[in-house]
């Protein structure tokens, strides 16, 4: 039985925006999944203490008014998250995050913002792993295939139900799924041990960085730069 029927921790934030060094959570999830079971679940409504911008409660669906009235404190929400995540990859259980390097990113954005601990801190020095990302994974496998690569689109190219798209729970459950179909469509993705598909997802998610850059600057933008780095980016001294 290969890594994508073991225990595997769905993962997902919802978000006031698009850039991970600078948006705030407004809601998280973590879900336990066996073989595409749904085991146990956490979920988390934060206050992220800023406004929500329109366009992203025109995705996620939730209100400033919603998230002032039930949501947490934004430093408890993530300092929870990071505890649940941090106990899992010390038990060595891997983490499945679509676009990791968005969520994690942003969640160690997040732990600087209020002066808590880093998720490496939490890992004794030791960077997160094992992570497992269905974007990058799904990108290497099949990189001739031209369709979107969004969640929803790459759940329906592997016969996965999205029942939410954008609510925390929903896209968890969808990651972690999505993780294991892709494994059984690809038996050389099922082959890699966790800790080796980490690995091969921190060169192939620099490689694809690196020939996009290319593209980008062969189309005229000379200055472009794609940040390869993954599963986490780096936070520069003033991002918080």
């Amino acid at each position: 039985m290969g890594w994508h029927r073991e225990l595997l921790i769905g993962f997902d934030l919802e978000t006031t925006g698009t850039d991970p060094r600078e948006a705030r959570i407004v809601s998280g999830a973590v879900i336990e999944v066996r073989a595409g079971e749904r085991l146990g679940h956490r979920e988390w409504l934060a206050d992220p203490g800023v406004e929500i911008p329109a366009d992203a409660v025109a995705v996620h669906g939730i209100s400033n008014e919603r998230a002032a009235a039930e949501g947490e404190p934004a430093d408890r929400v993530a300092d929870a998250i990071a505890r649940a995540l941090v106990s899992y990859w010390t038990a060595g259980v891997p983490v499945v995050a679509y676009n990791a390097a968005f969520d994690l990113t942003l969640l160690s954005a997040e732990l600087r913002r209020h002066g808590l601990p880093s998720l490496s801190d939490r890992l004794g020095g030791i960077a997160p792993a094992p992570v497992v990302d269905p974007y990058t994974i799904d990108r290497w496998a099949d990189r001739y295939r031209r369709r979107k690569r969004n969640l929803e689109a790459v759940c329906a190219e592997y016969g996965v139900v999205l029942d939410a798209a954008h609510n925390a729970s929903a896209d968890a459950l969808a990651a972690a799924r999505l993780a294991t179909a892709i494994a059984d469509r690809h038996p050389k993705i099922a082959a890699l041990g966790p800790a080796e598909l980490h690995r091969r997802q921190i060169e192939w998610y620099a490689q694809w960085a690196a020939d996009f850059q290319a593209f980008l600057r062969r189309k005229g933008d000379a200055a472009a730069v794609v940040d390869g780095a993954w599963p986490l980016r780096e936070l520069s001294p003033e991002a918080v």
